[in-house]
């Protein structure tokens, strides 16, 4: 399948930017592109198991980024977008200046959500695009949503800042698992493992 979307924490299309395991099934960690992700996390004082991992291409040929998805072993991947723990690594192998991260941001949240709630979350929108920097090759960000705190962004796990609100962590978060995703294999692969078998370690 294809990954020919947009780069950033997604992809840009003219630049370099931007099922569910359940409890009785194994946990794997996972290694795709060289990259390595951990088969479990604590958020909030609770276990996150690895629920999938994927690469991202741009154009066809050139791997934007690989990214893992955790949540509560058991959830079901119908409820990654509700008021549960999640988080979300993505592994970048090319360098991504902020500002194409706060484009990619905007413009895909505004395809996830109706006018009305996109004018509601342009506040919280704003403040997420204030957090971005930078990224160089095999820099890391981690988004994690804890309920009643917001959406944390961490980048090489140093905290950027938390932005409140879980409608606006929903819209954030569709971005990639969403109905309007930068890629529906990327979104598939992260929910339901699918890759996870022949890719552990």
């Amino acid at each position: 399948m294809k990954r020919n979307k947009k780069m950033g924490l997604f992809t840009k299309p003219s630049t370099l930017v931007l099922a569910a395991f359940f409890a009785t099934l194994p946990v794997f960690s996972a290694t795709i592109e060289n990259t390595s992700f951990a088969p479990d996390v604590t958020v909030n004082g609770k276990r996150l198991t690895l629920r999938g991992v994927s690469l991202l291409r741009h154009l066809v040929f050139i791997k934007a980024y690989t990214g893992a998805f955790y949540l509560a072993a058991g959830e079901p991947a119908a409820e990654a977008l509700g008021d549960v723990e999640r988080r979300l690594v993505l592994h970048y192998f090319h360098a991504i200046p902020a500002r194409e991260f706060a484009d990619a941001t905007t413009q895909m949240i505004e395809k996830n959500v109706s006018p009305d709630q996109y004018r509601q979350l342009m506040p919280h929108i704003r403040e997420m695009n204030g957090l971005y920097r930078d990224v160089k090759p095999g820099d890391r960000y981690i988004a994690t949503f804890i309920p009643g705190t917001g959406t944390q962004l961490s980048l090489n796990d140093q905290l950027l800042g938390t932005v409140a609100n879980s409608d606006f962590a929903a819209a954030f978060f569709s971005i990639w698992i969403g109905d309007h995703p930068i890629d529906k294999g990327f979104r598939d692969d992260l929910l339901n493992g699918s890759r996870l078998p022949s890719e552990q370690e």
